[in-house]
């Protein structure tokens, strides 16, 4: 529930820690960056980012999501991927790291999120998360990843 109380054993002097707190979430406020793709079948990975997003990491999390979520949602090899035009997702960096692997890209135009589905998937997203009030980030992700 909501006010539950934990309880931790820690060195006299180490209450602050980071590693001895979970940061609360007060009036709303708090957020986590996630990234994740879905098909017409359900949804695939979905990866908390820490941190700023650059190229380099945007390849590392579809070198480690893309084979697991193609089998997951039982695409084949007949599939096609969809981003939207961030400068980190179409940077020749990612732009050569696709091209090696041989993912299909969508093209999209640039000025159109609001067409792109997954804006759609991210509201949906939120609103059943808002409804079950998380209260510190750690339970956020968690309940982005029950969702």
């Amino acid at each position: 529930g909501h006010n539950d109380h934990r309880y931790v054993w820690r060195k006299k002097g180490e209450a602050c820690k980071p590693k001895n707190t979970i940061p609360t979430v007060k009036h709303g406020g708090g957020s986590i960056m996630l990234w994740g793709c879905f098909a017409a079948g359900g949804t695939g990975a979905l990866h908390k980012i820490d941190g700023i997003t650059r190229e380099e990491n945007y390849v590392d999390i579809l070198k480690q999501h893309r084979k697991t979520s193609v089998r997951k949602l039982k695409l084949g090899r007949k599939w096609v991927f969809q981003m939207d035009n961030d400068p980190k997702h179409t940077s020749k960096v990612v732009a050569k790291w696709l091209k090696d692997n041989e993912v299909k890209v969508l093209e999209w135009p640039s000025p159109c999120p609001d067409l792109n589905p997954l804006e759609n998937v991210w509201v949906e997203l939120k609103k059943r998360v808002r409804v079950r009030r998380p209260t510190n980030l750690t339970q956020l992700h968690q309940l982005c990843q029950e969702e």
